[in-house]
C-alpha cells in the first residue's frame, strides 16, 4: 500500500513539474505571438549601400537592433546622457504627421488628448479659446524673432576646415536607407512616407543625419538651421518602430527607434508640473523630470549656447507605441493593469523601478521627453570629464570646493583649464545650471576629435526646475570663485534682463511651440528672472573687485578668449 501511495506521489510531482514548464514556455512565447498578431510586416531593413559609406555606417547599429531581440553590444553602446557617453543615432521623419504651425492647431491637438492631461500638468486653464492661442502663437513668433535678430545672435564663426567639422561628408554620396531585399518594407499602407525608388542626396538625408553632419568644433547646431525645427517635429510625429530599456542609469529611460532608423532617449513623466522637490530630498535622490529636459533645450537655445541636443515633448500610447512593439522581454514583463484600469509599467533600473513607482497612463497615454541621440560612439568618440565643481554625492561629506575659497586657483593650474576657453565654458554651464536649479552636474562631455578646443555638451538636465521657491546659490560658486565670464555671455544675460527681452517671457514663448505646452508653470519662469539678476549681481561684484578686463574675456573680436592665471 505504501509503495502505491509513493508512486502516486511521484506521478503527482512529475505532473506539477510538467505544468510549471508548460506555463513558463507559454509566458516566453506570448510576447512574440502577440507582436506577430499585431504587426503588419516583419521584414528586415537592410540598406543597400557599400559598408564603407559613412551614412550607411550610421544606420548599421539600428538595423541590427530591429532584426531581433536587442543586441547586448548595441544596447551597451546606446547609453544615455548621464554618467557615460551615449551611443546615438538620432531621429528624423518623412511621415505626413507634422507639427502644426505655432498656435494654429495647438487647441485642436489639446482636444485630442485625454482630459486628465490638464490636471496632470497642474494647469486648470489648459484649454484656451482658439483665437487666444493663435494670438499667443503670433506674438511668440514676433518677439522670439526679434531676439534672434539682435546683433548678439548674429556673431559669425571662424571659417571651418575639415578638422573643425565632426564628419567630412562627400555631398555626392548617395544612399537609400529604405532599400531592402523585400520591397514590402512599407507597413500599414503608408506607401507615401518613403519612396522606394531612387537614392537620396545629402540634402535629402533624414533630419537626424543632417543634424549629425552639421556638428562642428564651435556648436552642436547653427542658430537658424531649419534642420533643428524639422528634427523637433520628427521627435513628436515620427512613427516608433521599436523600444528598449536603456542599460544602466539610476532611473528608467527608454531608447526609441523610429521608422527612418533615427533614435531618441525617452524620459517618461513622473511628476506633475506643480510638484516641487521636497525640502528634505537630496539632489541625487530626486526624480528626473521630462519637462525639465524640454525646458533645458529651449533655455540653452535662448542663451545662444546651443550645447543641448534637440528635445521635444510627446504624448505616447503605452500600449501601441511601447508594449506592443518592444522586443525587450524584461520591459514587456513589467506591464500591468492598475486597480483604476490604467496601463502601467516600471521596467528595470537602480532606483524607482518597482510596482510602488510604476508609470501609469490615463488609461494608456503618458507624457515624456524625447532627446535626439548624438552620433554613435563608433563614429564620433566623446570624452567624459569630471566636473571640477562636482558635488560629493554624500549625505554628510562636502566637496573640496565647498570648503576651500581659493579652489579655483588650483583648477586654473590644471589642464585643460589652464588655457583656451574650457574654464569659460564651465562658467557658461554654471549659469545655465543655476537658472534651472540643477545641482546634478557631475560630468560633462566633449567630442574627442576636437581635443580641448571645443564646446561642452550639456547633457542630462532632468533634475532641473525642481524648486521654484528656492535659489540654490551654491551652484554659482564656480562663478564667484573664478570671476571669469565670456563677453558674449555677459552681454546676452544683460539683454535677457531687460523688459523687452525678459528671460521668462522669451522662455514662455519658446515653450509654446512644444506640443506638451505649457512646459513650465509661471513660478518657475519667474524664478529664472530672479536668478538671472543674482548672476548679474555676482558678476558686478567681481568687476568692481578685479576690474572689467580681468573678469570679462572678449570673445567677440575673433580672437580666442584665454584664461591664463597670469591674467589675474
Amino acid at each position: 500500500m505504501k509503495m502505491i501511495l509513493l508512486r502516486k506521489f511521484r506521478v503527482l510531482i512529475l505532473m506539477v513539474f510538467l505544468v510549471a514548464c508548460s506555463m513558463h514556455i507559454m509566458i516566453d512565447l506570448l510576447p512574440k505571438l502577440e507582436r506577430r498578431g499585431n504587426s503588419g510586416c516583419s521584414c528586415s531593413h537592410t540598406p543597400s549601400e557599400e559598408p564603407g559609406d559613412w551614412a550607411q555606417k550610421q544606420l548599421q547599429p539600428l538595423q541590427q537592433q530591429q532584426q531581433g531581440w536587442p543586441n547586448k553590444h548595441t544596447l551597451r553602446i546606446l547609453q544615455d546622457f548621464s554618467n557615460e557617453p551615449n551611443s546615438n543615432v538620432s531621429s528624423n521623419s518623412l511621415e505626413k504627421n507634422q507639427f502644426p504651425p505655432v498656435g494654429h492647431n495647438q487647441n485642436e491637438r489639446s482636444s485630442r488628448q485625454p482630459e486628465h492631461q490638464a490636471a496632470q500638468r497642474g494647469d486648470p486653464k489648459r484649454h484656451s479659446p482658439p483665437d487666444v492661442v493663435e494670438q499667443q502663437g503670433v506674438k511668440a513668433l514676433v518677439r522670439l524673432a526679434a531676439l534672434y535678430e539682435h546683433p548678439l545672435f548674429k556673431t559669425t564663426l571662424p571659417a571651418l576646415t575639415d578638422e573643425d567639422t565632426l564628419f567630412n561628408v562627400n555631398t555626392d554620396i548617395r544612399f537609400d536607407p529604405k532599400a531592402a531585399e523585400d520591397q514590402e518594407w512599407h507597413v500599414d499602407g503608408d506607401a507615401e512616407a518613403f519612396s522606394p525608388t531612387g537614392a537620396l542626396t545629402a540634402d535629402s538625408y533624414p533630419n537626424w543625419l543632417r543634424f549629425h553632419i552639421g556638428i562642428n568644433r564651435y556648436e552642436l547646431y547653427s542658430r537658424h538651421d531649419p534642420v533643428i525645427d524639422g528634427l523637433l517635429k520628427d521627435l513628436d510625429a515620427q512613427k516608433i518602430t521599436s523600444v528598449a530599456m536603456k542599460s544602466g542609469g539610476t532611473q528608467l529611460k527608454l531608447i526609441m527607434t523610429f521608422q527612418n532608423y533615427g533614435q531618441a532617449l525617452f524620459k517618461p513623466m513622473k511628476q506633475t508640473r506643480d510638484q516641487e522637490t521636497p525640502p528634505d530630498f537630496f539632489y541625487f535622490s530626486d526624480f528626473e523630470r521630462h519637462n525639465a529636459e524640454i525646458a533645458a533645450f529651449h533655455l540653452d537655445r535662448i542663451l545662444d549656447f546651443r550645447r543641448v541636443p534637440p528635445v521635444a515633448g510627446r504624448l505616447v500610447n503605452m500600449t501601441k507605441e511601447i508594449k506592443d512593439i518592444t522586443k525587450d522581454k524584461k520591459l514587456w514583463r513589467t506591464f500591468f493593469i492598475s486597480p483604476a484600469n490604467n496601463i502601467c509599467f516600471y521596467g528595470e533600473c537602480s532606483y524607482y523601478c518597482s510596482t510602488e513607482h510604476a508609470l501609469c497612463g490615463k488609461p494608456d497615454q503618458i507624457e515624456g521627453s524625447l532627446a535626439a541621440f548624438l552620433p554613435d560612439l563608433a563614429l564620433a568618440k566623446r570624452k567624459t570629464w569630471r566636473n571640477p565643481w562636482r558635488r560629493s554625492y554624500h549625505k554628510r561629506k562636502k566637496a573640496e570646493w565647498e570648503v576651500d575659497p581659493d579652489y579655483c586657483e588650483e583648477v586654473k593650474q590644471t589642464p585643460p583649464y589652464d588655457s583656451g576657453t574650457r574654464l569659460l565654458d564651465i562658467m557658461d554651464m554654471t549659469v545655465f545650471d543655476f537658472l534651472m536649479g540643477n545641482m546634478d552636474r557631475h560630468h560633462y562631455e566633449t567630442f574627442e576629435k576636437f581635443g580641448n578646443e571645443t564646446f561642452i555638451i550639456h547633457l542630462d538636465n532632468g533634475r532641473g526646475f525642481g524648486k521654484h521657491s528656492h535659489d540654490e546659490v551654491s551652484i554659482l560658486v564656480p562663478l564667484s570663485q573664478c570671476c571669469r565670464v565670456k563677453k558674449s555671455t555677459h552681454l546676452r544675460l544683460q539683454l535677457l534682463a531687460k523688459q523687452e527681452y525678459l528671460l521668462s517671457s522669451m522662455m514662455a514663448q519658446s515653450l509654446l511651440r512644444d506640443h506638451l505646452a505649457p512646459i513650465l508653470i509661471q513660478p518657475h519662469l519667474d524664478a529664472m528672472d530672479r536668478r538671472l539678476r543674482q548672476v548679474l549681481t555676482v558678476l558686478a561684484d567681481c568687476i568692481e573687485k578685479e576690474g572689467y578686463s580681468n573678469v570679462v574675456a572678449d570673445d567677440l573680436q575673433g580672437e580666442p578668449a584665454h584664461t591664463s592665471p597670469r591674467q589675474r
